[in-house]
């Protein structure tokens, strides 16, 4: 699917779903910009798209296949940039995945592709159909608009995860050993797969002495500045929540070791004060003449002294607190 987006500066309008042969005819004014938004198009019309802007093969190449990290390529008559965007699922054998989105941005156009639709960019695309809110500030804007909508989306997983180790923290007392594993692994999966999306984006906004990566307009340079600070507030979060998770984990294995402890003690005071009752016994049935053995008040007098000497170590282990 091809949608296209025209913002014409000199009447302030939007115009949509334009003839792709007629592309260049829009490009002759600096001042306009066109949206080219590609969704889970084919090979024949990427190439297409490609062809028009002379896009480099290379790029067209990673747009193909996804790629792990965000990144930036200078083509000098045009950046490239590959951006994720993160979908949470909690009930999902694949907790956390990422959808990928490639940028090409020029001087008074940017083109959009992606593989799966991206909420972000269909709140943009709506309001485009109708307003030029978005296009008129230039290709940098938006492309900061697109950015900051997918940096919107993973304060609330980052929240959702807050939450979760906080249940962890007050379940981990009561839950399965098991339970409480898989859920402290699949939250550090979670936390590292975000961290290994966030921080190459977060580079490729940063500026080094006051200079940018790439060309932006003086107005807009505050907004990127604005983004940058959710991407290092999110960068702050998921280190936050590496070091809860590391603690809790932390805590949990050391209330499993105490509890093993524990009943390792039980186990030793049972088979300490067994010790002297096996001996006894022990002893006088290996064939050993037993006092008054014809006695049937013998048998009573033996489990009565068995008893007492039970009770002794009992009542003198519960006094050393060693129970």
């Amino acid at each position: 699917m091809i949608k296209s987006y025209f913002y014409e500066q000199e009447t302030n309008r939007m115009h949509h779903d334009i003839d792709l042969q007629d592309i260049p005819d829009y490009l002759h004014s600096k001042s306009d910009l066109l949206w080219i938004d590609l969704y889970d198009v084919k090979l024949e019309e990427l190439k297409r798209i490609a062809k028009i802007f002379n896009f480099h093969p290379l790029a067209i190449e990673d747009c193909l296949h996804d790629s792990p990290r965000a990144k930036m390529d200078d083509y000098e008559e045009y950046y490239f940039f590959v951006f994720h965007a993160l979908r949470y699922n909690e009930e999902s054998d694949e907790e956390i995945s990422t959808v990928e989105l490639n940028v090409f941005l020029g001087p008074n156009y940017v083109v959009t592709i992606h593989k799966k639709k991206l909420f972000g960019l269909g709140k943009i695309a709506a309001v485009s159909l109708h307003h030029p809110r978005f296009l008129e500030k230039g290709a940098d804007y938006l492309l900061y608009a697109m950015i900051d909508s997918i940096t919107d989306e993973y304060f609330p997983i980052l929240d959702r995860i807050n939450t979760r180790i906080d249940e962890l923290e007050d379940e981990m007392y009561e839950r399965k050993n098991k339970e409480v594993t898989e859920e402290f692994l699949a939250l550090k999966r979670t936390i590292i797969l975000i961290r290994r999306v966030i921080l190459p984006q977060r580079r490729i906004f940063s500026n080094s002495n006051g200079k940018w990566q790439f060309e932006m307009t003086e107005s807009n340079v505050p907004f990127f500045i604005d983004l940058i600070d959710h991407l290092e507030r999110i960068v702050d979060s998921t280190e936050t929540c590496r070091d809860l998770v590391n603690s809790a984990l932390d805590t949990y294995y050391s209330i499993v070791s105490a509890n093993q402890t524990e009943k390792l003690n039980i186990l030793t005071m049972i088979s300490t004060i067994m010790l002297p009752l096996t001996f006894i016994t022990g002893f006088f049935g290996m064939n050993v003449p037993l006092p008054y053995q014809d006695s049937p008040w013998m048998t009573v007098v033996i489990f009565t002294i068995l008893g007492a000497l039970t009770w002794m170590m009992y009542r003198f282990f519960k006094k050393k607190k060693f129970l």
